[in-house]
């Protein structure tokens, strides 16, 4: 038998390790972890490659759940929607909607925790100077703040931030990354003479900073806690019927302003 392994190395993991009849996934056997894990415990688990647990996996789980849906008028649900009525099957419907999450729609959470990183690295004095150099190079929008639609709170921050008070208080997280939000929270209130709450994107940022997640991964969790909607309105849309329904009512027409 020859010892090559160039065609087993082209593909290498430390994910999972199978064989008939046998499934490890990241070291442990799969029939041990069915019914011991919860599924936010077995997302951490898979992508990172450690365990979480206690009021760390709770923070994780409530991070989750938060983002799952904004209704039919987020991008990502209504393109999934209207995939559906043109009769394509639910998976198809929900790449079309996770596949609208990009740097507008979907991005804040990973830029929010670039940003409070910036700003934990130069220190909480600095915070108008680290503003002010984040706006230079990426324009005026703070992201995780603000909210076209809630005003003046989002409903699911205060609950989220007072999770990570929970959890600092008990030492499980440091407790750093939610007074750097809530001071740019309080600074941009000031500058701009009115509240500028935090939203989902600020408040789950804050989380994944908390627990210590490379920023990339807040965008990459944030699709994936936003799929758990994209499938639950594509689902509901079949189940509703309709056929290639557009983003307004066939009554309504749009403006033409060539020549």
């Amino acid at each position: 038998m020859s010892d090559n392994t160039d065609v087993a190395d082209w593909w290498r993991t430390s994910i999972i390790d199978m064989e008939p009849g046998r499934i490890a996934l990241r070291g442990h056997p799969v029939e041990d972890l069915i019914g011991n894990r919860g599924f936010a415990q077995m997302i951490w688990l898979m992508v990172t490659g450690k365990e979480i647990s206690g009021q760390r996996a709770r923070l994780f789980e409530a991070a989750l759940v938060a983002a799952v849906d904004h209704g039919p008028q987020a991008p990502s649900i209504a393109a999934a929607r209207m995939a559906t009525t043109c009769g394509i099957g639910l998976q198809s419907a929900m790449a079309t909607g996770l596949n609208m999450l990009g740097d507008v729609h979907g991005g804040a959470g990973e830029q929010a925790v670039d940003l409070f990183r910036a700003i934990e690295a130069a220190g909480l004095e600095e915070l108008k100077a680290t503003l002010d150099r984040w706006r230079t190079q990426n324009g005026r929008f703070i992201p995780g703040f603000g909210h076209r639609f809630h005003k003046p709170v989002d409903p699911r921050a205060p609950r989220l931030l007072g999770l990570v008070d929970e959890a600092a208080a008990s030492g499980e997280v440091i407790g750093s990354f939610a007074k750097i939000g809530r001071a740019i929270e309080a600074h941009l209130a000031d500058e701009r003479g009115k509240p500028v709450p935090m939203n989902i994107d600020g408040a789950t940022a804050v989380i994944y900073a908390e627990l210590g997640c490379p920023a990339p991964l807040a965008r990459g969790f944030f699709g994936l806690s936003r799929s758990v909607g994209i499938l639950a309105h594509a689902w509901e849309q079949r189940e509703q019927g309709g056929r290639n329904k557009g983003p307004t009512p066939p009554q309504y027409r749009w403006t033409f302003d060539g020549a």
